[in-house]
């Protein structure tokens, strides 16, 4: 991850926070205009996180965009550390980075694993949320990691589903997803690492509407993170998605009500397979300050045609809200 020089965006700045806690070490950038509307962005996964490329999403002569990579993400450290690291701990951070910059209330946006964080965040803070931008609603119940990662894919791509078990013995086959979790977990490198290849592999083709590789787990397990990049944000998914996102039974839906009087946008994805567009319909059916705005062929990636756009538009209609 490469960020913009200052001498290209002479507004960028970065600064390390030590938790409250102690366990961890919070990399924050914040960019653009320290006078204009404060904007927190919130990156997906879990544990992917903040890129450059986040902040096109706003008019920096307009906005002030605070990106922090969340515990075990990004440039935080310690890198995938488990340890105190929960849904309650990052919406603390969120709270101690707020309190850190002298922000009395912020813009929230984020995508996927982000709408998670921003939805907890605002039922736990809503008086510190002047309004809300999310794309592709991920409320972190396990039918919808059940969805995401098994009856979506079987449904809709057998073919992906088919290579899937193919990877793995047959006594491994019945429950795939288990298997590589109980895999991501393993001490040994060359069994965590091919786990983790084949889980992002198998995760970023379902994100795309167009993948850009026909057979994108064309290879064996002891091949699969040979001359690789290992991807870090499957083992933080694995610890999140195996607590639940540590929330209560449907804890984001009930508690949409704290939302009420906080204006929000969301943008969604046709066919998005990761987060299907019923679960922004169940949102905006209970929250009612939320409008829907429904992307057509686009899937789950920002990149999609279209969803960037429609993004940036969001953001900025809701900022005439707040001038």
């Amino acid at each position: 991850m490469v960020w913009p020089t200052k001498s290209k965006l002479k507004s960028l700045h970065e600064l390390c926070i030590r938790t409250d806690d102690g366990n961890h070490e919070l990399f924050v950038a914040h960019a653009g205009n320290p006078q204009g509307i404060p904007a927190v962005f919130l990156h997906g996964g879990p544990g992917s996180g903040c890129q450059p490329s986040h902040l096109e999403l706003f008019d920096l002569s307009q906005f002030w965009v605070i990106l922090p990579d969340q515990r075990g993400a990004g440039r935080s450290t310690p890198k995938t550390s488990f340890t105190s690291n929960t849904t309650a701990h990052l919406i603390s951070d969120l709270e101690q980075i707020r309190k850190k910059l002298g922000i009395s209330k912020w813009m929230v946006v984020g995508g996927s694993w982000g709408a998670t964080l921003g939805i907890a965040y605002a039922e736990t803070h809503p008086d510190k949320v002047t309004g809300i931008v999310l794309r592709a609603v991920f409320l972190g119940t396990p039918e919808e990691i059940d969805w995401a990662f098994n009856e979506g894919p079987k449904t809709l791509r057998p073919d992906l589903w088919k290579q899937l078990l193919s990877l793995l013995p047959k006594n491994e086959r019945e429950h795939p997803f288990k298997a590589l979790a109980d895999r991501i977990k393993n001490p040994d490198p060359l069994i965590h690492q091919a786990a983790a290849c084949v889980w992002g592999d198998f995760e970023r083709t379902l994100s795309e509407l167009q993948p850009g590789q026909a057979n994108p787990l064309n290879y064996t397990l002891d091949n699969a993170a040979k001359n690789r990049h290992i991807p870090s944000t499957p083992f933080m998914e694995n610890h999140y998605f195996s607590n639940n996102c540590f929330l209560g039974p449907n804890q984001l839906l009930n508690n949409s009500h704290l939302l009420n009087g906080i204006s929000g946008i969301v943008i969604q994805g046709r066919y998005d397979l990761l987060c299907p567009p019923k679960i922004s319909d169940q949102l905006s059916d209970s929250w009612n300050n939320c409008e829907v705005r429904i992307v057509e062929s686009a899937g789950h990636a920002v990149s999609d045609t279209g969803v960037t756009e429609a993004v940036k538009l969001a953001i900025t209609e809701l900022s005439l809200q707040l001038r």
